[in-house]
């Protein structure tokens, strides 16, 4: 399914102080995003697409990537009180199950754009009440194989959003309002690879009390993070096999309850 169009309503200026840097800069995550990707990984990713384009598999997708927090910064930098919407999908999807994820989904006929099936998609997998979100930016779209989707990450944000829980286990299994700071933190930073793939082949992700977020949205983070100016140096030598990373998760905070 593709989109009739792209037309939304975007509003980049109702982004705080704080998250300016990010909006304002949008264009260059794509890119800060290819840096972190090993060639070897790129290159699979750019002749799978080129296959999904030929045989027309590749489907149109869109991901709520929803920051909240205060209007104003007295620092002027990243609040303590930010945080990011986060999700873990449910271990029995049939495309990157048990995986943290943005909310979103592919488009469904009658979708006008990203930002409409990135809110429907939040919306039911979440809860989420639109009318408190602001879409200020959607990202270039991004290829993801093997579920063959081309993923527009769609900006937004929201000074409250309000409560957030699961709405649908068999979908998601988690619904987290994570803090920035925790992706900001040098000691929640690993690298990460697949068994199948060697160690070069490994790609920035998050070790977080109840999730491990790496992949598609790990790389989507770290590209933020080094965009809005945010990101603090950290060990890209620390790295581990995805089976071994997984077991160190643990389900003993307070990320997956119900938010007010």
């Amino acid at each position: 399914m593709s989109w009739a169009s792209e037309g939304s309503e975007l509003v980049p200026d109702a982004a705080p102080s704080w998250l300016k840097p990010l909006v304002d800069n949008a264009k260059d995550i794509k890119h800060a995003y290819r840096r972190r990707v090993p060639p070897e990984v790129l290159a699979m990713v750019t002749a799978a697409n080129t296959k999904a384009a030929v045989t027309g598999a590749r489907r149109d997708a869109a991901v709520l990537v929803l920051f909240s927090g205060p209007t104003d910064s007295p620092s002027g930098g990243l609040p303590d009180e930010a945080d990011l919407l986060v999700t873990v999908r449910a271990s029995t999807l049939r495309h990157h199950a048990g995986q943290a994820a943005f909310p979103g989904g592919a488009a469904d006929q009658g979708d006008t754009g990203p930002v409409f099936t990135a809110l429907r998609e939040a919306t039911e997998e979440t809860g989420i009440d639109q009318a408190r979100l602001q879409p200020l930016a959607t990202l270039e779209r991004m290829f993801i194989p093997p579920s063959g989707f081309h993923v527009v990450p769609v900006l937004a944000y929201s000074p409250d959003p309000g409560p957030v829980a699961v709405i649908d286990e068999s979908e998601t299994a988690v619904v987290a309002r994570v803090p920035v700071r925790a992706f900001v933190n040098p000691e929640n930073r690993i690298m990460v690879y697949r068994k199948e793939n060697t160690r070069r082949a490994a790609g920035p992700a998050f070790l977080l009390n109840e999730m491990l977020v790496w992949g598609f949205t790990g790389q989507v983070v770290s590209a933020m993070l080094d965009v809005a100016g945010w990101a603090r140096s950290w060990n890209t030598d620390d790295i581990r096999e995805l089976e071994d990373a997984m077991a160190l998760v643990g389900r003993d905070d307070d990320y997956g309850k119900a938010q007010p």
